[in-house]
C-alpha cells in the first residue's frame, strides 16, 4: 500500500477518472497509464502512473491530505 502527504488539493480529469465514493473520497481510472503527478509534504516529486481501474484514496488531516492507493494498481512510481 502506498502512502502519501501533500499540502496541496488535487483535480482528477473528468475523462480519466470517476469519483466513486465521497465518503471516504475514492477516485477510480478509467483507463490505462493514468498518471498523477504529487509534491509531497517533503517537496519531493512523484509521479504514479495507474492502470485501469486503479483506486487512489484521499483523506483531508489537518493543513494536508492523505493519498493512499494499492501497489497493485500501479504501473509505475517515480520520485
Amino acid at each position: 500500500m502506498g502512502l502519501l502527504y501533500t499540502k496541496f488539493y488535487m483535480d482528477f480529469d473528468d475523462e480519466e477518472w470517476n469519483q466513486i465514493s465521497n465518503n471516504p473520497i475514492v477516485f477510480q481510472t478509467k483507463k490505462d497509464n493514468v498518471s498523477l503527478e504529487i509534491e509531497d509534504t517533503s517537496h519531493k516529486s512523484y509521479k504514479l502512473i495507474f492502470k485501469d481501474g486503479g483506486k487512489i484514496n484521499m483523506f483531508r488531516v489537518t493543513g494536508k491530505f492523505r493519498l493512499t492507493w494499492d501497489d497493485e494498481d500501479l504501473f509505475k512510481l517515480s520520485k
